[in-house]
Formats: C-alpha cells, sequence, structure tokens
C-alpha cells in the first residue's frame, strides 16, 4: 500500500508540478516584457488566459508581476500540499504549515527554475545555437535581469562570464536557508 502512495505522491507533485511551471513562467515573460509573438509565449498565454482573465480584472498587476499568476501558482502549491498530506496520512496537518510550506515550495520552484535557465544560458553560451530559436531570446530576456547585478561585481575575465556562477551560487544559499528554514516552519507549525 506504501509503493501506492508513493506513486500517487509522485503524480500529484508532477500534474502540479506543470500547471505551476504554466503560471511561473507566464508571471516571469509579463515581468520581464518578453516577445508577445514568441511562440512560447504565445502557449504560456493561450494556456493561462482562461484562468488569469477573469481574476485580473480583480488583482491588478503591480510593477509588472501579474498578482493572479503569482496567487494561481501559490493557491496551487497549498492545494498540492494539502493532497500530500491527505495520501501520507497525516490528517491533523495545521493549515497555517500548509500556507508556509506553500511559500515555501514555491520560493523553491523559482529558484530551481531560475537554476535551470542560469545554467543552460551559460552552457548556451559556450555552443553555437540558431539565433532565432524561439527559447534563445526568451531564456535572455528572463535570465538577463537575475545577471545583470552579478555582472557588475564580476568583470568578464578573459573573455568568460562568471555571473552565472556567482548567480547560482546565491541561488543554492537562498534554497538552503530561506526555502529550508520556511520548510521546517510549516512542518512544525
Amino acid at each position: 500500500m506504501m509503493y501506492l502512495a508513493n506513486a500517487l505522491a509522485l503524480l500529484i507533485q508532477f500534474a502540479f508540478g506543470c500547471v505551476v511551471a504554466l503560471f511561473v513562467f507566464r508571471l516571469l515573460a509579463e515581468a520581464v516584457r518578453a516577445d508577445f509573438y514568441n511562440p512560447i509565449c504565445q502557449f504560456l498565454y493561450r494556456a493561462t488566459n482562461p484562468i488569469l482573465t477573469p481574476l485580473r480584472r480583480v488583482i491588478p498587476t503591480w510593477r509588472r508581476i501579474n498578482l493572479a499568476a503569482l496567487l494561481i501558482a501559490w493557491v496551487l502549491e497549498v492545494i498540492k500540499n494539502l493532497l500530500l498530506r491527505f495520501v501520507a496520512g497525516d490528517f491533523w496537518a495545521s493549515n497555517v504549515g500548509t500556507l508556509v510550506l506553500g511559500v515555501a515550495d514555491l520560493l523553491n520552484f523559482f529558484m530551481i527554475v531560475y537554476l535551470i535557465m542560469i545554467f543552460a544560458w551559460a552552457l548556451l553560451s559556450y555552443v553555437n545555437i540558431d539565433a532565432r530559436n524561439p527559447l534563445v531570446p526568451l531564456l535572455g530576456k528572463i535570465v538577463g535581469p537575475v545577471l545583470k547585478p552579478f555582472r557588475k561585481v564580476l568583470p568578464l575575465l578573459g573573455g568568460f562570464d562568471l555571473s552565472p556562477v556567482l548567480a547560482i551560487l546565491v541561488i543554492l544559499l537562498i534554497q538552503t536557508v530561506i526555502v529550508a528554514w520556511l520548510l521546517n516552519v510549516g512542518h512544525t507549525v
């Protein structure tokens, strides 16, 4: 029976991870003002508009941050945690703890997404890839604002941009300190 619960937990995490990714990438694309006509952005807008359009009438955008998309991603993380606790048989879990776990999981999701994107961006800089590929300009637009402060601190060394290394280190520190603390609070509250 434990194996079925583990399989169900894996399916829940995968399904909710895919849906949260849609809203997170929509939020990031809007925040950096990515090209609306990029096919990836078109997919994100079409997939999330049925939910976001009515919600944006109530929850406005703040400084290019789509708060409706952020709220939906957080609510999805909270629902995921409730389902995972139900599958694990933890019926007496704290509601406040579940809300904190939703914040921790969403922050962790952002950190993992940026970790992967920065690593991919650094790898793509060493490989000759077609600039017309819709992923390349979108990835550059999303990763650029995160790498910009690190590029000011670290100048180019012999033509090598070491800012992705420093950015990845900071992301790992955020995961180790802040996300781990939030997860601990969520499990103990």
